[in-house]
């Protein structure tokens, strides 16, 4: 019988041997230096990732890349210009140079390797509204069907804040889910994910495989942001913990380190933090619907809609609200708490100044209040996340 480290070192192994569909993000620390862009690092990741491409018949990659404003500013301190200026325009202008720089960079890299690429530039807004969610997955799938390799990242020169995804971690998550990914590397300045906090003990052994990371203390055990970067390993442990849900799991590797895509592909190899995919697994459509935006407002509920929620399946009714916070409109993305805890997130049936008239009320109290066509539930269990990671 097989000991639990047999069954995650063979698991892992069977997962990036059988791979299909690989979405790979890279951060800006590891892809700069003082100087700007590091093409020798580049050049490097390129020419393994196009290996790992062609070691198996019919792969697909799909690549998430940083490191456009760290570009941007770079041409910008050579050419004597005022590359720290501050303000949403700035960083704009600043993305908008250095999105050319490197596409060009990873363009190149790609090429001497005979891979065609394209550039995606992504905003929130393109994935919020179903219509344009299939669209894009459908353009995915075209470029892939032909043996390119879409490169994507944020859109910043248009993207305001609340279309923005946070950090290209996020945006990593939400198209494990568009391409129908079988894994996530993720590529980063640190060597895995350490046992606990490296800023409190630099000591910190590398956790070579986490089982169960809903189970996770994040904040326990991450440190900063990084300097150049905009998550750290918080945001990436929050994205693994969200594409476990749908059943893919991550890879989180040292991205400098002298061939650690090929080494680590190996077979029982050990480098990085391989994080487990969650056994029970959730709809990709209630994966879109939770993760598509941020909740806008919160609905609080008693011990009793918590119950019925949690433990039997059950539509949140408005006889279990007790408090809404926030100002949406029908349809929102909102979160459900008890007390201080995290329930979940789902889709309003109502507005806020509606549930404020109708919580608390039984079926037929509402409808004295809002007449018969109303809704029986706030929201349907079928337009609901439990555990939604937030």
């Amino acid at each position: 019988m097989q000991n639990s480290e047999e069954i995650w070192l063979l698991e892992r192994s069977q997962v990036l041997a059988s791979a299909r569909t690989i979405v790979f993000k890279v951060g800006s620390a590891v892809l700069t230096n003082a100087e700007g862009l590091n093409s020798a690092v580049i050049s490097h990741l390129a020419s393994q990732m196009a290996a790992i491409w062609q070691a198996k018949a019919g792969r697909r990659l799909v690549l998430v890349t940083s490191a456009a404003v760290a570009a941007g500013r770079s041409v910008l301190r050579k050419m004597g210009r005022d590359a720290d200026k501050s303000g949403l325009s700035a960083r704009q202008a600043i993305a908008a140079i250095g999105q050319c720089q490197l596409m060009q960079a990873w363009n190149e890299a790609f090429a001497l390797h005979q891979i065609a690429t394209a550039q995606v530039l992504l905003t929130r807004e393109d994935l919020r509204a179903r219509q344009h969610f299939l669209n894009v997955r459908n353009t995915f799938a075209e470029l892939m069907d032909w043996g390119v390799l879409p490169i994507v990242n944020e859109n910043d020169t248009v993207s305001v804040q609340e279309l923005k995804f946070g950090d290209n971690d996020n945006l990593s998550s939400l198209l494990a889910n568009l391409v129908h990914a079988d894994l996530v590397v993720n590529l980063t300045q640190a060597p895995g994910v350490k046992a606990c906090d490296p800023q409190k003990d630099p000591h910190a052994p590398v956790l070579d495989h986490i089982a169960e990371i809903a189970k996770l203390d994040i904040n326990k055990i991450c440190g900063s942001k990084s300097n150049v970067g905009t998550g750290g390993m918080y945001s990436k442990l929050k994205a693994a913990q969200r594409t476990a849900q749908i059943g893919v799991p991550t890879l989180i590797l040292p991205g400098k380190e002298q061939n650690i895509l090929i080494d680590a592909f190996a077979n029982n190899s050990r480098l990085g933090t391989y994080i487990q995919p969650n056994r029970d697994v959730i709809s990709r459509r209630k994966y879109w619907l939770a993760y598509q935006t941020d909740p806008v407002g919160t609905l609080f509920i008693d011990q009793g809609a918590a119950q019925a929620l949690l433990n039997a399946g059950r539509s949140l009714l408005p006889g279990g609200i007790c408090r809404v916070e926030g100002n949406f409109q029908v349809g929102a993305l909102v979160a459900i708490k008890k007390d201080d805890e995290e329930i979940g997130v789902g889709l309003s049936n109502y507005s806020s100044q509606q549930i404020a008239r109708i919580m608390g009320l039984k079926r037929h109290e509402v409808a004295a209040i809002l007449g018969d066509a109303h809704y029986p539930d706030v929201i349907h269990r079928d337009n609901l996340l439990l555990h939604a990671v937030v």
